[in-house]
């Protein structure tokens, strides 16, 4: 578990590297625009410290929760003078620029952090190189349907012999729609048997984002038991008495060695009731528990037992250049896709902005990523927090970044600025629903931590 003070302090490190990146984007962007700035600030009134540098005063204040730049004349009240250094002196263009540079600055951020990652420390989990040995294969699957078994190890899928999981997944993403002929090596009481089958991919439309699992082809990641790092309090498997440190050796009698497995089986078995046979040290015991339907903590929905799993075998390599780009590339417009399938989703269903994560969230999670091994887990948690800052602040809403942009586009068209007092009034209100909302986020927050089960919205 971790601390509340690694916690605490690896996510003002983090928030703080955040806001200032986005602030320094609208920060340099005005300034090349010939802006005032007056004031660059990380966290929010009362000033903490600081210093003067020319016509700007660079602070820390109390409030770790924020950022913001203060330009010349541009606030509601501001005197304007006509002066050419002040921001409603500037032509609409420029202000939108200045306005899309903190986002675009988080979105540079998440680039580089990643690129930077698969260069110098890309983590690549040993099975994907090895023998393409299969783990559990859920019922009622194409893979089970097939005649593949737990164990079975492919020895050749389509035209590729003796293939690793990464070339049996290139090649089921490359086979869509189109029945795949396979050959399966299966050792019962001590004698190698083969058998030839066929197995039909669907053309999902998903390119380098094909999911194997959905065949009920789960790799084999590891050769012993799946451990648990966190259980998450109030979920099932912290109900059931899992524990950090746990091994689940089998789900229903069916022995598992990834989190993939776990999940496929659920899936199976529709909410269905589960039987966990657990070792914890020299014991080992059963428990029962149901499954809950909710998201798993990237968007996507589906049944879930609330714990966190150890990470499979993994070795690291160093990508060139051009891979490190395509790979962080890849991985950001993926990431961006899920966050604002989030937001969709929490706009069609609104119980689903229970998902969010305030504060005490966000600390868990950079708590919890700084304690694990290697830089993945930190860089990737950070990268993900740049992109959801970035892509949040241009949503269309007044005091966003997307809001100002948005009323700057309206002013252009009608080649006009809208009322002074009705954005102020805009901007009012629009305060006090994220006000609200950031009262509402933190509120789910501690009820996360199970401290006050009655408090759960």
């Amino acid at each position: 578990m971790t601390s509340a003070l690694t916690a605490i302090v690896s996510m003002l490190i983090v928030l703080g590297i955040m806001v200032l990146v986005h602030e320094f984007g609208h920060f340099i962007v005005a300034k090349w625009c010939g802006v005032r700035v007056e004031v660059f600030s990380i966290g929010f009134p009362p000033r903490l410290f600081g210093f003067r540098r020319g016509d700007t005063d660079y602070r820390i204040s109390l409030l770790p929760l924020g950022g913001y730049v203060k330009f010349a004349g541009g606030e509601p009240g501001d005197v304007r003078t006509g002066d050419p250094a002040e921001l409603p002196s500037r032509p609409r263009w420029q202000r939108i620029l200045i306005s899309f540079a903190g986002p675009a600055a988080n979105f540079l951020l998440a680039f580089l952090l990643l690129a930077g990652l698969y260069m110098t420390y890309n983590e690549v989990e040993n099975y994907l190189s090895g023998a393409a040995i299969t783990d559990v294969v859920p019922p009622e699957s194409a893979a089970w349907h097939a005649g593949i078994r737990a164990g079975d190890k492919i020895v050749r899928f389509d035209r590729d012999r003796n293939p690793t999981w990464e070339q049996v997944e290139d090649r089921a993403a490359a086979d869509a729609n189109a029945n795949v002929p396979l050959t399966v090596e299966r050792t019962v009481n001590g004698q190698t048997q083969r058998f030839d089958t066929s197995i039909y991919i669907p053309d999902t439309g998903k390119g380098d984002g094909f999911d194997i699992d959905s065949l009920g082809l789960l790799p084999k990641k590891q050769d012993g038991p799946l451990g648990v790092r966190d259980v998450i309090a109030g979920d099932p498997a912290a109900k059931a008495g899992l524990k950090s440190g746990d091994k689940i050796v089998s789900i229903d009698g069916q022995p598992i060695h990834s989190v993939d497995a776990v999940t496929a089986w659920l899936q199976q078995s529709q909410g269905k009731p589960v039987t966990l046979e657990v070792e914890r040290g020299s014991q080992h015991f059963t428990v029962t528990t149901n499954p809950i339907w909710g998201d798993n903590g990237t968007g996507v929905m589906g049944y879930r037992l609330g714990f966190y799993p150890d990470q499979p075998p993994f070795h690291v390599e160093h990508l060139s250049l051009g891979k490190a780009v395509k790979e962080s590339v890849h991985s950001n417009v993926q990431n961006s896709g899920l966050i604002l399938d989030v937001l969709r989703r929490m706009v069609s269903r609104p119980q689903n902005v229970q998902q969010f994560s305030g504060p005490i969230g966000i600390a868990r999670a950079t708590g919890e990523a700084v304690s694990m091994p290697g830089w993945k887990p930190l860089i990737g948690l950070m990268a993900g927090i740049s992109l959801n800052l970035g892509i949040l602040n241009l949503l269309p809403f007044p005091i966003l970044d997307g809001g100002t942009i948005f009323f700057l586009l309206i002013e252009g068209t009608l080649r006009r600025d809208l009322n002074q007092e009705f954005k102020e009034r805009l901007y009012q209100v629009a305060f006090v629903v994220i006000v609200l909302f950031f009262v509402f986020i933190m509120f789910n927050d501690v009820a996360k931590l199970n401290l006050l089960p009655k408090l759960k919205l």
